[in-house]
């Protein structure tokens, strides 16, 4: 879209003024590189959209187009211009916490998002030994009930399926309960309390959630305690 005007927010607009462009941006600043990442991360969004809209963004400076070694695809990386929109985005997510969040409607809450978020949300550095395997059970899921990550000194990953391991900590909520605490709309402690979330496991983990689970970016500074 060209708004034929000088002025840089019209010129950046025109930029980053398409529909899921700026949630692209996103998605590259946390970690996605590939098409398959992006597409996890933005569930809803066309095969042939997200293709344009890679493409459009390399050609507008925002990401980095590469060659997969040996493979058919591409990998993406932001550029120091797209890192730049960092405080934008971080300040774009404080503005929707504080006058959008009552626009969540039920069909908002996804379970394939959230579990992806709280894959990336883990602290790897902060888990003991070499292995932690979280379970998570949504009480309001016919199908898809449960799910797990398995955390390793390198990676985390997310299973559908039960992943035959010993389990260290249990979670038991509906995907509202759980979006609204890592969002921050919640502490773990009011939601433990109001028995609308159960933690069950190794004490030194269910009683440190918070600093090897983090929260959103956007959530509050008080959600970095302890749950007692």
């Amino acid at each position: 879209m060209k708004y034929s005007q000088f002025c840089p927010i019209a010129k950046a607009t025109e930029v980053l003024g398409d529909r899921w462009t700026l949630l692209i941006v996103r998605e590259a600043l946390m970690g996605a590189t590939r098409f398959s990442e992006f597409q996890r991360g933005l569930g809803s969004i066309s095969t042939a959209v997200l293709t344009e809209r890679l493409r459009s963004m390399a050609d507008n400076g925002l990401l980095v187009r590469r060659s997969l070694t040996g493979k058919r695809g591409y990998e993406y990386f932001p550029t120091p211009g797209c890192k730049e929109l960092l405080p934008i985005i971080v300040s774009l997510g404080d503005w929707g916490m504080r006058w959008a969040k009552d626009n969540l409607v039920e069909e908002d809450y996804d379970v394939e998002l959230l579990m992806l978020y709280l894959e990336r949300s883990i602290v790897r550095e902060m888990l003991p030994g070499p292995q932690t395997i979280l379970q998570f059970e949504f009480s309001d899921l016919k199908q898809f009930r449960n799910w797990w990550l398995v955390a390793s000194e390198t990676n985390v990953e997310v299973c559908e399926k039960n992943p035959g391991l010993d389990v260290d900590v249990y979670f038991n909520s509906t995907v509202r309960t759980m979006t609204d605490v890592w969002l921050g709309h919640r502490t773990y402690r009011d939601a433990i309390k109001a028995e609308e979330l159960t933690i069950v496991g190794d004490k030194a983990l269910t009683k440190t959630v918070s600093r090897w689970l983090a929260c959103s970016l956007f959530s509050s500074p008080a959600e970095g305690q302890p749950v007692n």
